[in-house]
């Protein structure tokens, strides 16, 4: 086998593994000036659908007890600063600057990691797997970082 055959399969191989050129099918607007919302942390309400109400037998139950219900706690308080910006910890911010990210046109679906470093004027890193992007879209993902950190530091503070 020549080393071009080798070098096409093993492409092909990590393309597969990577997941290839799969693009965001979602094309959404750019950034705005609003203020980013904070992860809720799974502490949503959530209704229960009228199918899990009916019974699986025909016949209906003698005397049956209705399930106690537990009120859904209220999420946790986001803690803010004098200035009014939120701290939330490096993760959640990561997960904001990614989420202003995939707003961007052909943002990659997979492959993408930000890290947020630093404490009174965090920042953020950008980088990308293997083949999960071209190189000039990386380039122009990592030119519009700098502005989406500059538009988050006006409403978010890093927690330590």
């Amino acid at each position: 086998m020549s080393d071009d055959g080798k070098d096409a399969g093993l492409v092909a191989m990590i393309t597969s593994i990577l997941g290839g050129n799969k693009r965001a099918d979602v094309v959404t607007p750019p950034l705005t000036e609003a203020p980013p919302t904070a992860p809720t942390n799974g502490f949503e309400a959530i209704e229960p659908s009228s199918t899990d109400a009916e019974p699986a037998e025909s016949e209906p139950a003698p005397e049956a007890v209705p399930a106690e219900t537990k009120p859904v706690a209220p999420p946790p308080k986001i803690a803010t600063t004098r200035d009014g910006k939120q701290l939330l910890p490096a993760e959640a911010i990561a997960d904001l600057v990614l989420g202003e990210l995939r707003k961007l046109e052909n943002f990659p679906a997979t492959g993408v990691s930000v890290t947020v470093y630093g404490y009174r004027h965090w920042n953020a890193m950008i980088t990308f797997a293997p083949f999960s992007t071209t190189f000039r879209n990386a380039t122009r993902f990592r030119q519009a970082l700098p502005d989406l950190v500059f538009r988050l530091r006006r409403f978010v503070e890093l927690e330590i």
